[in-house]
């Protein structure tokens, strides 16, 4: 049988008893706070595409589609101009995002789930099956602001220039926006099961944010 809610997950070592009164809380505060902590390392600059497990890519089989299109142009380092301002769009969307999550934090009901009790980031998990779809929507305007502020749609538009088969890898607008926007969202997620499994670890770094 499972253990009842966050109460459960307080028996189970794996949040504070301090934050087990009810449910909601505790849950919602552990992945808040990971949220938050996860959101402010990624948008800092640069620190996508530093991370080479959540830097952004072209689309096209990571990128490479467009390499060989290119030919030429690439060995310039004009899409890795390119590939530098999807990384550094990711992280201004990133620190824009916070409310986008906490809104759909907020808003779902945390009940008992086996991979809250049992995954080091299973409230992670849970938020990404759950509400990912939605947070996609709401981050993809964020993204397209960004893409547009760091000059990837101008350099895109140069580069589609060089090949009019860029189109085959992706490399519009619009596919540009849902790659970045589908990229960016995997390296948040991956970033919050990270905090989350270290707020389980330590439960006093979740304390100190609350109290």
């Amino acid at each position: 049988m499972l253990l009842a809610g966050a109460a459960g997950l307080a028996v189970a070592g794996l949040i504070p008893a301090a934050l087990a009164k009810t449910s909601k809380p505790g849950v919602k505060g552990l992945i808040a706070n990971a949220s938050d902590t996860a959101l402010d390392r990624l948008a800092q600059p640069g620190a996508f595409y530093a991370d080479t497990a959540v830097r952004i890519l072209l689309p096209g089989t990571s990128g490479k589609l467009a390499s060989k299109l290119l030919g030429a142009g690439d060995r310039l380092g004009l899409t890795t101009g390119l590939t530098k301002s999807l990384n550094d769009a990711g992280g201004k969307a990133a620190g824009e995002a916070k409310p986008l999550f906490r809104a759909a934090i907020d808003n779902l009901g945390w009940n008992d789930m086996p991979s809250l009790v049992s995954k080091n980031d299973g409230a992670t998990r849970y938020l990404q099956s759950s509400a990912g779809g939605l947070l996609g929507d709401k981050v993809r305007p964020l993204i397209a602001g960004a893409l547009d502020e760091v000059g990837a749609y101008r350099q895109l538009d140069q580069l589609s220039g060089s090949s009019q088969l860029l189109s085959i890898a992706g490399l519009s607008h619009d596919g540009l926006t849902n790659s970045v926007t589908d990229q960016a969202l995997k390296g948040i997620f991956l970033y919050m099961g990270n905090e989350e499994a270290a707020l389980r670890r330590n439960p006093g770094k979740l304390l100190k944010g609350i109290f």
